[in-house]
């Protein structure tokens, strides 16, 4: 092989695909990444037989060729480089990087033990890049963390039509989030759980197209099934996890007792400053009253903070307290410059959803159903 590459092109292109590499893989060639150069175009590939990423960026090539390099040195390499063109080139069991004055010599993995990439399932629909990143971003921050319950890691999509739906929750909080997409088939309805990592780091790294393909297969939730996604020359495959997460639509009130409106920026700020007091995992109190949000944390044997904000309340007065981690991500999540909470009591969950104006209707896309801490006495 004997390749020349722009080197932010090159760099850009290892660094995506390099970013699933295992820390720990299975198997030595795991480590490495895949470059293959033919008919103009060089291919960086991964695979830990859970996560495929490949990528294809246009290449001068002078030998058509295939090599397998340490996926997360080549990264560092890359990123190192004077901004010069980049030639890469094989010899024997050696691959050499040139540019500039830099030069580095890499061992190289056999190529013949790196297992095959999966297929890209049939495309199920398309939706445009920044409404995927978004959409994804909006829904994983509710998505658990703990590995013992796989199922509480992943984004549920379901595809109803031209319609999808992204949902997740870790017990303590309900993140829901609808757009519309463009199907290939009108009547298409299927259902998919994605571990919510790859599906935000995937959404993150396809914005910059204008379109993203979504693709799945067997149009069902098995375990052995597949989903795709692919957009700006890059593509990637997951495998989705067993099983599905609570029916959640009836944990959604739809009838509530009291209403709070308040300008997001302050809010979040107030929260922020609030929350310096409350140790690791005590909550923050709000009370709404006609006017004003009254927002407290700490205790009379230890420090305290107290703080008003302006809000405007439709119903009864409510005291009610949160997780402060939680209810920041949801206020981030919104995105909106206002934030609407609505309640049924105070030891039920309420709900979270993003306002363009005071006086506007709130945004029914995306809502976040978060679960209140019960205080003592």
């Amino acid at each position: 092989m004997k390749i020349r590459v722009e080197r932010d092109v090159l760099a850009e292109a290892v660094a995506w695909a390099a970013r699933s590499l295992p820390a720990r893989p299975p198997a030595p060639v795991l480590a490495g990444l895949l470059l293959k150069a033919e008919d103009g175009q060089l291919s960086l590939s991964s695979f830990d037989y859970e996560v495929s990423a490949r990528v294809s960026v246009e290449a001068e090539i002078d030998e058509e060729g295939t090599v397998l390099v340490s996926g997360r040195l080549l990264a560092d390499i890359c990123r190192a480089l004077p901004n010069r063109p980049v030639e890469i080139s094989t010899d024997g069991v050696r691959a050499t990087v040139v540019c500039g004055s830099s030069r580095f010599t890499l061992h190289t993995l056999p190529v013949e033990e790196y297992p095959s990439l999966p297929q890209m399932p049939n495309a199920t629909g398309t939706v445009p890049g920044e409404v995927f990143a978004s959409a994804a971003a909006q829904v994983a921050i509710a998505a658990g963390r703990d590995d013992t319950l796989p199922v509480l890691t992943g984004v549920r999509i379901e595809i109803e039509g031209d319609t999808v739906t992204l949902a997740s929750t870790d017990r303590y909080r309900f993140a829901v989030r609808e757009f519309l997409w463009k199907p290939e088939n009108p009547e298409a309805s299927a259902v998919a759980l994605v571990p919510a990592k790859t599906l935000l780091d995937t959404a993150k790294a396809l914005t910059s197209g204008d379109s993203v393909i979504l693709a799945l297969s067997g149009g069902s939730g098995s375990g052995e099934g597949l989903i795709g996604f692919e957009g700006a020359g890059r593509r990637t495959t997951t495998r989705l996890l067993e099983g599905d997460l609570p029916k959640y639509r009836t944990l959604f009130p739809t009838e509530f007792n009291s209403v709070a409106v308040i300008e997001t920026a302050p809010f979040v700020e107030a929260v922020k400053r609030v929350a310096l007091v409350a140790e690791r995992n005590t909550p923050v109190r709000l009370s709404f009253e006609q006017g004003v949000l009254i927002l407290e944390a700490g205790s009379s044997d230890d420090a305290q903070a107290v703080e008003r904000v302006d809000a405007q309340l439709d119903g009864d007065d409510i005291s009610i307290a949160f997780n402060p981690t939680f209810l920041l991500d949801g206020l981030s999540a919104i995105d909106s410059p206002v934030a609407q909470l609505s309640f049924t009591t105070s030891t039920k969950p309420a709900l979270l959803s993003g306002k363009p104006a005071l006086d506007a209707e709130a945004d029914e896309a995306y809502k976040y159903l978060i679960m209140p801490v019960r205080l003592s006495g």
